[in-house]
């Protein structure tokens, strides 16, 4: 399954600046593992001096950003799962900054993140492997909008590349 699959109709237009990140051609399992390496690289690249860094004092530090990553895989990948196996129940919103401070995502290595980070994909990866096609077409609701199983991992895969993107931008 590649994301020229996917159609603008299994997806809240707002998700369109996460999905025009990730090639069209690129294969759903195949763009997992390249993004697992591209973060893992990425991360590892950071400054001990940096890590802990704000550009505004309200933005997050580095180490908060990919703990943000962390958590966000963790609610989309349980979207498609739920919704994959057609389970009907509209998933709330996400409200990212309220995860950030019980995190403590600053008192934690950077290697620690990075593992935590590889432990959370290989999981994602391997239940999008065990899904069929067919199921990562189904449609479910989350903040009250219409989303396909395969939009959410689609969604994740961008959702990483926008946040380094704006880290090489701001933070470096």
């Amino acid at each position: 399954m590649n994301k020229k699959d996917l159609q603008p109709k299994e997806y809240h237009e707002y998700y369109a600046r996460y999905i025009d990140k990730v090639d069209e051609n690129i294969e759903l399992n195949i763009g997992f593992e390249v993004d697992k390496k591209m973060v893992v690289d990425f991360f590892n690249t950071i400054p001990k001096e940096k890590q802990e860094f704000r550009y505004q004092p309200e933005k997050w530090t580095i180490k908060e950003v990919l703990q943000h990553i962390i958590d966000t895989e963790r609610v989309f990948i349980y979207r498609l799962f739920c919704i994959a196996r057609n389970d009907k129940t509209a998933f709330p919103g996400y409200e990212q900054d309220d995860y950030i401070a019980p995190s403590e995502a600053n008192k934690k290595s950077m290697e620690d993140l990075i593992e935590e980070f590889s432990i959370t994909r290989l999981s994602s990866l391997n239940l999008i492997k065990s899904i069929s096609k067919e199921n990562l077409k189904n449609l479910g609701t989350a903040s009250d909008s219409t989303i396909s199983a395969r939009a959410c991992a689609f969604i994740l895969l961008g959702h990483s590349v926008w946040h380094i993107e704006i880290i090489k931008e701001r933070y470096l």
